[in-house]
């Protein structure tokens, strides 16, 4: 299969971020640099969660890295610039504004991917994984999808905004995979806690010795022939839980060793309780 995107200069020594739905179908990469070389990549690490990926090519001369902004205080209105390839058309720059901030889109592997940045900069087949950058020339964004029914710009864009790719390409380069401290739980599936109309996250089991264990949070279990749920996770620091989702979000938001309160629901009660999260796990 062949295709094509863009990609940003990571650092000097030669990393490249971009979509991971760019490369995640690709038996090989080849990444063209600024001065028309075309030089062999190999993947270092993908986030198919958050559509991130991190290649890594060979140079003898360092590349200049793009500065880095930030997304969190960006306004709508502002003025953004939209980088890439689109339709194989190299260095092909678009202009126009943050039409919005704090948009929700779905990622390749069905996970949310939250605060998004939507622009009206013209985004097109071929922009993927290319830099949205501020008046200053500063990444914002990763460009990442479109909303067209046609399959080509309609002037709504959407980016994985920069303080996400900040936080998840460290973790690709040092790690290869996304990592994300856990609770040492095993949670109910989200639909059958529908179907029980519950509303959070029933903790089926709890691993001994864990966070959560340590912290005093119970398990489903039986008793006199009943099935007696466990604990609901309800929030997560300042995270309200309704779903598996929402958890994931949770933990990806701290690092190990954090202290963090956790409300749950045991029976009718709401109970609050300080939890401390373990080591991460890799996840995609």
């Amino acid at each position: 299969m062949q295709g094509a995107g863009s990609g940003i200069i990571w650092d000097a020594e030669g990393h490249i971020v971009t979509n991971f739905h760019v490369i995640g179908q690709a038996d090989s990469v080849q990444v063209t640099v600024i001065d028309q070389r075309t030089l062999p990549a190999r993947v270092v690490g993908v986030a198919p969660s958050k559509d991130l990926a991190v290649l890594k090519i060979a140079t003898d001369t360092p590349l200049p890295a793009i500065p880095l902004g930030t997304s969190h205080d960006l306004r709508v209105g502002q003025r953004v610039l939209a980088i890439g390839n689109p339709f194989g058309l190299d260095h092909s720059l678009t202009t126009g504004v943050v039409s919005a901030v704090g948009r929700t889109i779905r990622s390749v592997s069905g996970r949310p991917i939250h605060g998004v940045v939507q622009t009206d900069a013209s985004i097109n087949p071929g922009n993927s994984g290319g830099p949205l950058i501020d008046s200053a020339g500063r990444l914002v964004g990763v460009n990442t999808s479109i909303k067209s029914r046609s399959g080509t710009s309609a002037g709504i864009g959407f980016a994985v905004p920069v303080d996400t790719v900040n936080r998840v390409v460290p973790q690709l380069i040092r790690f290869g995979r996304l990592q994300r401290p856990h609770l040492g739980i095993r949670a109910m599936d989200d639909a059958m806690a529908r179907r029980l109309s519950v509303d959070g996250v029933v903790i089926l089991s709890v691993q001994p010795g864990g966070p959560a264990a340590r912290a005093g949070l119970q398990g489903t279990r039986r008793q006199n022939q009943q099935l007696i749920l466990g604990d609901v996770i309800r929030r997560v620091g300042r995270t309200v839980v309704h779903n598996g989702n929402d958890l994931l979000d949770a933990l990806e938001s701290l690092n190990p060793g954090d202290t963090v309160q956790v409300e749950v629901q045991r029976a009718d009660a709401l109970l609050q309780t300080e939890l401390t999260v373990d080591r991460p796990r890799s996840t995609p």
